[in-house]
């Protein structure tokens, strides 16, 4: 299994690190591809990946929710790591407007100059994007790169904005809450191809059931593999594979 999203090098893991990762290695997960958020996340985010090398996969990029006054001293900082550091995706960038919409001009402003980063630098792009879909389409439409490509990352949309994500040549990252009992993604998985999908947990936060509430780890990808098969009438094993593939093309 690839784990295409988790914070790994988050504080909450301080204590127990090594061993959450034990338990993804022994739950059958090859890759973890990790986001970044700031210039603060950075450091331990590079920690693991020269620790992990080949398993643990950085990238690199300014999150929305991190888009302040400073946002372009953040930016040459995501350039500066470009130069010197190789990363697998420009990640995770897009819009926020569910807590906060002071800074919407930069977060499109932010979000537009990482899709030219990604561009410039042979990478796909892994999306945030929350209270937030179609104004972050609309900005993929403005760029107007049809080589533009990557992962909407924990979507938790309708079928229509699921239909866009593919339209648009992007992949769907689906987490836990796929396993919530309200997630909605029941009404829009059975009628997606597979093919489209890749699988995360986004860890620390939003843990599948029956861990809900709890931190997550990337060990709980299997509930999430598990409820995409059942949802899609297939077997796990096949969504493992199937989505194991997707994830790898986004590399090669």
């Amino acid at each position: 299994m690839i784990e295409t999203h988790a914070h790994i090098y988050s504080e909450d893991y301080a204590e127990e690190r090594t061993a959450m990762l034990e338990r993804a290695w022994q739950a059958g997960i090859e890759q973890i591809w990790m986001p970044n958020c700031d210039h603060t996340t950075i450091g331990g985010m590079m920690d693991l990946a020269g620790q992990y090398p080949g398993k643990c996969l950085p990238m690199i990029g300014l999150h929305p929710c991190y888009v302040k006054e400073d946002f372009e001293q953040e930016l040459r900082i995501v350039e500066e790591q470009l130069s010197v550091h190789p990363f697998i995706a420009i990640g995770e960038i897009g819009m926020d407007l569910f807590w906060d919409k002071t800074f919407r001009r930069q977060q499109e402003e932010a979000f537009l100059h990482q899709c030219r980063l990604a561009r410039q630098h042979g990478l796909w792009i892994d999306i945030h994007s929350r209270n937030a879909f179609w104004e972050t389409v609309a900005l993929i439409e403005k760029f107007a790169d049809p080589a533009l490509t990557g992962i909407f990352h924990c979507f938790t949309g309708n079928l229509e904005e699921a239909l866009k994500v593919i339209e648009l040549g992007f992949k769907i990252g689906v987490g836990g809450v796929a396993t919530f009992k309200n997630g909605g993604l029941d009404k829009v998985l059975p009628h997606v191809d597979l093919a489209h999908i890749v699988l995360e947990t986004d860890a620390p936060y939003l843990a599948p059931v029956p861990y809900r509430g709890k931190r997550n780890e990337p060990a709980y990808l299997e509930l999430v593999a598990q409820r995409v098969a059942d949802l899609m009438e297939t077997s796990k094993e096949d969504v493992i594979a199937k989505t194991t593939n997707t994830a790898l093309s986004l590399l090669s």
